[in-house]
């Protein structure tokens, strides 16, 4: 049964029909030149306007913001008027859009910043993953991401800008709210978590230090576009490109808190069974006292996505652990997911042969339920 998951909801200014969000999925697919979305973006969105949410793919706020091939950009014109034609077209399908804003810091490599340079961090440490870019012949691949250089301290307040300006930019392409991506190893969360930030200065060392730059990006976002038109995204516990925390509920306890005092939209939790694209089975047991912690912490709506069918689903809900759910892959492969779940249809199944680049095939070809 998927009572609970199909009772409405308030979001911010908004009413939900139902419970099943649609989580950000990065699929590198934006237009070139410019990394602009085209008309094949707004028809993947437009199909999956049964969400009741959707957040958009990570999008970035800068060109230094930038860490993969083909991802979309949200800070010049022609991006902005690109993604109007995506809100339009879920608009139209009477869908909600709510843009992930993204800065991606040490994960990144010189191709894509500007003159060539290093990517940014909190610290120049070694980063233990690879990224998606562009080989010589114009294909995606795989390569190495270089050791980084460390912000300056006066850089910082210039970033806190860019995150405003593309909240500002993302409203007037059309979206509905934005989403702050402060998880998955991004530039936020290298700031958050000790593993990553080894600064001296009123950025790093305390918890509230290592906050201070997410707070401050929190600030400007809401004041630009209003705090019931924003969302946060955090992981905590999680270890994708080289994440940790030596105190993690200090950490996170200290910042949900201190995130309560806007009254944001909502706080997004990513469990930390998903690394990256896969499973992992040696997360940390204490995630469980963790979100509980935090659930118990936050004073709003809390989205909860990792890995969830229909069943775990709702006991999530009918056991308060969250208020709604995100959904990733199988929203991929299902545009008409809530109606999938709703009525225990049998869903397609991705391919992840599709997952990054490419066209239409595995991204706007899955068939809807007869």
């Amino acid at each position: 049964m998927t009572r609970r998951l199909f009772q409405p909801i308030a979001l911010g200014p908004y009413t939900l029909a139902h419970r099943v969000a649609m989580a950000p999925l990065t699929r590198s697919r934006a237009g070139q030149p410019g990394d602009v979305p085209t008309a094949i973006n707004a028809e993947y969105y437009r199909q999956r306007a049964s969400a009741a949410l959707i957040i958009t793919e990570a999008t970035q706020i800068s060109q230094q913001g930038q860490g993969y091939a083909w991802t979309p950009g949200i800070y010049t014109d022609a991006q902005v008027q690109a993604w109007r034609d995506v809100s339009t077209a879920v608009h139209e399908a009477h869908g909600l859009i709510f843009m992930q804003l993204w800065h991606v810091g040490r994960v990144s490599h010189p191709s894509f910043q500007p003159d060539a340079g290093l990517p940014v961090a909190p610290s120049a440490l070694p980063v233990p993953g690879k990224t998606f870019i562009v080989d010589d012949e114009g294909h995606g691949v795989w390569g190495d991401v270089p050791v980084p250089r460390a912000l300056e301290t006066a850089e910082i307040a210039d970033i806190v800008e860019d995150y405003r300006r593309a909240a500002r930019n993302a409203l007037n392409a059309g979206m509905d709210g934005v989403e702050i991506h402060a998880g998955n190893g991004y530039l936020l969360d290298q700031f958050l978590n000790s593993n990553s930030n080894q600064r001296n200065d009123s950025y790093g060392g305390s918890v509230e230090n290592r906050a201070r730059f997410l707070l401050e990006v929190v600030a400007a976002v809401a004041d630009e576009v209003g705090a019931e038109r924003v969302g946060v995204r955090l992981t905590p516990m999680g270890r994708f490109m080289g994440m940790g925390d030596d105190t993690p509920e200090a950490t996170f306890g200290y910042l949900v808190e201190a995130l309560n005092q806007w009254n944001l939209a909502y706080l997004h939790l990513v469990e930390p069974a998903m690394v990256g694209t896969v499973k992992d089975e040696n997360f940390d047991p204490r995630w469980d006292a963790i979100i509980a912690q935090l659930r118990n912490t936050w004073n709003g709506v809390l989205i909860l996505a990792g890995g969830y069918d229909a069943a775990s689903a709702e006991q999530a809900l009918i056991a308060n652990r969250a208020d709604l759910i995100a959904f990733g892959r199988p929203f991929l492969a299902n545009p008409d997911l809530p109606r999938r779940l709703r009525d225990g249809l049998e869903l397609n199944t991705p391919d992840p042969s599709s997952f990054f680049g490419g066209d239409e095939r595995g991204y706007v070809d899955y068939p809807y339920h007869a």
